[in-house]
């Protein structure tokens, strides 16, 4: 079975490994889709906190049951689903008082010490594992993961009535948190990104407001900021733009050293809330159901398709910033441009 393996940081491989068996509260799935995101490439330059290599990555990931459990029975060979990546000690004072996000020992499929889905086959908890529509399309719904992160962040948000938002970048979270402020009461929606290309996607999926900064807009403040960039000169151009009395958010990962200047005196003069948002916290399973009943729109997302030998190229188009959502596909035999 063929899998991408990041050896180390900095060193990616691609190996042939035994197939996968359930433990008794495991599925094994035949990988449909897995999508290429920002944590992927700080997994692989070591700038996630926690890694441990040598590492399976992919985290976005959709399927087909093909293996179960002893105790894994509601599920059946066939079952189409998608993956909750996060995973957590069950046991520590942050499970505990239900923020399990905050898990000191969390560990994300992919992400921190547990193989993802970047490979044929892979393992997943029972529990992670979320039944799909037969008719739900595999590869768009490889966007639930991030969905389901976006749902988180707006968990954190005030998501007053009338509010306006501004969101920097362009990238899959940036379009997911800027489709969605409308369903939490936004009057406007301003997205910003210096990448033409995903600007166009972002007309083409009708966000109100697309620039390439926001000094070209007609408001100079906002009431909700989001970062989806993780940049640090987009940060620092950012938390400016709230409101007195907004908040501004902390969506895009940053690399863990980074840091960036900002005025403490004019969070505390003009009380800006400043929130953080960790991955999901009971938000896959309405992500499943908010993305089959159409909340977003997925088609235009996704631009390219990779097989698994194609790995190091998506990775190079990544950070390039060219296309759109960027797919590991194990199953297809070519590497396709999508749109």
């Amino acid at each position: 079975m063929r899998a991408v393996v990041f050896e180390e940081a900095g060193k990616l491989t691609q190996v042939d490994r035994p197939e996968p068996t359930p433990g008794p509260k495991d599925v094994v799935i035949e990988t449909a889709a897995v999508g290429v995101c920002g944590t992927d490439t700080h997994v692989f330059d070591g700038e996630f906190e926690g890694t441990v290599y040598p590492l399976v990555p992919g985290h976005e990931a959709t399927g087909v049951v093909v293996g179960v459990g002893s105790e894994a029975t509601a599920f059946a060979p066939g079952d189409h689903v998608a993956v909750n990546p996060s995973t957590t000690c069950g046991a520590c004072e942050f499970c505990a008082n239900g923020k399990s996000n905050l898990c000191r020992e969390w560990n994300g499929l992919g992400v921190v010490a547990s193989d993802g889905a970047s490979q044929e086959r892979f393992v997943a908890p029972v529990s992670n594992v979320y039944r799909l529509r037969p008719e739900t399309d595999l590869y768009e719904a490889a966007l639930i993961e991030p969905l389901a992160c976006a749902i988180r962040g707006y968990d954190l948000l005030p998501r007053r009535m009338g509010d306006h938002y501004l969101v920097y970048g362009a990238g899959t979270m940036g379009l997911l948190m800027a489709q969605l402020a409308p369903r939490a009461g936004a009057a406007s929606v301003t997205i910003v990104d210096i990448n033409a290309e995903r600007l166009e996607t972002a007309s083409e999926l009708g966000i109100q407001h697309v620039l390439t900064g926001a000094d070209q807009a007609e408001r100079d403040k906002w009431d909700v900021v989001v970062d989806c960039t993780g940049a640090i000169p987009a940060i620092e151009d950012a938390l400016p733009r709230v409101k007195a009395g907004g908040t501004f958010q902390h969506f895009g990962v940053a690399p863990a050293e980074a840091t960036a200047d900002y005025s403490p005196f004019r969070v505390y003069r003009d009380e800006i809330s400043i929130v953080g948002t960790m991955a999901v916290l009971n938000s896959f399973g309405r992500a499943v159901e908010m993305f089959e009943a159409g909340a977003i729109n997925p088609g235009p997302m996704i631009s390219h398709s990779f097989t698994l030998d194609d790995y190091p190229r998506a990775l190079e188009l990544f950070r390039k910033g060219e296309g759109r959502k960027l797919q590991i596909r194990p199953g297809d035999t070519a590497s396709r441009v999508l749109l």
